[in-house]
């Protein structure tokens, strides 16, 4: 895989209202992300509502947003969501099969929390042997449970030559600065998930952000991992409204997008919560002002 520099949406998914996947709406998203100038797309992912797709739902969105990139822009997605490390191979063939330039691995779905980087490293090293071939990321999704990547496990799966693709949500700049180090010379980027320190990442030599706030301003996002030095202002912005932006997410993110005239209904099966007249109003005010940060 190549690895691009700039912002990877973790893309959301959107739904018709007997809460099927909306795969026209699909589409329109996936150009919408590309127009505003997305370098990649990470599709089945934890903004996608993965956990609440059936197995054939999430084929169906991979699919989709393949077909749709055709080639312009790497597509990763995740390829391993439960079982047995022999099914969770099998359904990693699947995903990849269908095109797209990665399949990346949730961290959580190796080990349980309890359970050592050793044993972490041998299951993940079982799953390589099974999916030959086949370039992989890495995800420290924070559902069920958030597993960070150790810099020895990081190193020892450098050494494969097939990981190049890392979504980190340490929220620790150290941690990110070492797995850029010890990335170097290999094909490998790491893309940040923390706002707060994301020009520092940049600057630092990470390879873009993959941030839920590029799920309400995706153009922003674009604009700070072009220029970073000069992104002060909208990290600020990104960082006062924080909070709001992770309230009854991912159906707040589809608000936002319909309100500045995306065609996206607000279905979510994610129990996140409801969006009440106060959060809404918040919203309105939060798209406001980021129409004056603009002028």
């Amino acid at each position: 895989m190549r690895i691009p520099n700039g912002f990877i949406p973790v893309m959301l998914t959107p739904f018709t209202p007997e809460m099927a996947v909306d795969v026209p709406g699909l589409r329109l998203l996936t150009e919408f992300y590309l127009e505003q100038g997305a370098v990649g797309l990470f599709a089945n992912c934890l903004s996608s509502e993965m956990y609440e797709l059936s197995s054939a739902e999430r084929l169906l969105v991979i699919d989709t947003v393949v077909k749709q990139v055709a080639g312009r822009v790497p597509v990763v997605a995740t390829g391993t969501l439960g079982g047995s490390i022999e099914e969770m191979a099998n359904f990693s063939k699947q995903v990849y099969a269908l095109g797209v330039d990665a399949v990346i691995i949730l961290n959580n779905q190796f080990v349980s929390a309890e359970e050592s980087d050793t044993e972490f490293l041998a299951r993940v090293h079982a799953w390589l042997d099974l999916t030959p071939g086949i370039p992989f990321g890495m995800y420290e999704c924070p559902v069920p449970y958030k597993r960070l990547i150790s810099l020895p496990v990081l190193e020892d799966l450098l050494l494969t030559g097939r990981l190049c693709y890392h979504k980190d949500t340490s929220l620790s700049l150290t941690d990110v600065q070492a797995k850029i180090n010890a990335g170097k010379g290999h094909v490998f980027g790491v893309y940040d998930a923390y706002i707060e320190h994301a020009i520092a990442s940049l600057q630092a030599g990470s390879m873009g952000l993959s941030c839920i706030q590029g799920n309400y301003f995706p153009d922003l996002i674009v604009e700070l991992c072009r220029t970073p030095e000069q992104g002060d202002h909208i990290q600020k912005f990104m960082c006062k409204h924080m909070q709001l932006m992770h309230d009854v997410y991912p159906t707040s993110a589809k608000y936002v997008l319909a309100k500045m005239g995306f065609p996206i209904g607000l279905e979510t099966r994610r129990l996140v919560g409801e969006l009440t007249p106060e959060i809404c109003s918040s919203l309105d005010k939060l798209i406001e002002e980021r129409k004056n940060l603009l002028d």
